[in-house]
């Protein structure tokens, strides 16, 4: 393998008036396999584009919830992956957003496999159980940890 390629995406942890969590659920095949795949909406920055303007972009085009407002950063994680016979590198933000408007417009998807996704409300505990990589899912706790601090400060 020759050097790695490195990369940049922004996304959110959105969370409605119930405080659920918006997960995106698609039916994809891997090692032959048909499996459901959960995911947080997030995505690659565009060139001249900021983390947040990324990330609320994202959320828009892969679920269709285009009113959200940032909270909350909720920080980077990086990772490394192996695809295509290709090493990658990729730094992830993520902001704990809120809905703002819960109308559903149409996704505007980027690829034929974003065009798979569904979007889903679950409870805080079982999204992060269910996020189909570790990373989303520390994402996820984060932002649960966040939400239950507001609740500690309202007693």
């Amino acid at each position: 393998m020759s050097q790695s390629l490195s990369y940049s995406t922004a996304g959110g942890v959105v969370i409605n008036d119930a405080k659920e969590f918006l997960v995106l659920i698609r039916s994809i095949i891997r090692d032959g396999q048909s499996v459901q795949e959960f995911r947080l909406p997030k995505g690659h920055i565009d060139p001249g584009e900021s983390e947040e303007e990324a990330a609320v972009r994202e959320v828009g085009e892969e679920s269709g919830y285009w009113s959200v407002e940032i909270i909350q950063d909720l920080g980077v994680g990086h990772s490394s992956y192996v695809f295509n016979k290709k090493h990658y590198e990729r730094d992830e933000r993520y902001y704990l957003m809120r809905l703002t408007d819960s109308e559903r417009l149409a996704p505007r998807p980027d690829s034929p496999e974003e065009a798979l996704f569904k979007p889903q409300w679950m409870r805080p505990e079982e999204a992060i159980h269910c996020l189909s990589y570790r990373s989303e899912q520390d994402f996820a706790k984060r932002a649960f940890a966040v939400m239950q601090s507001w609740s500690e400060n309202e007693s």
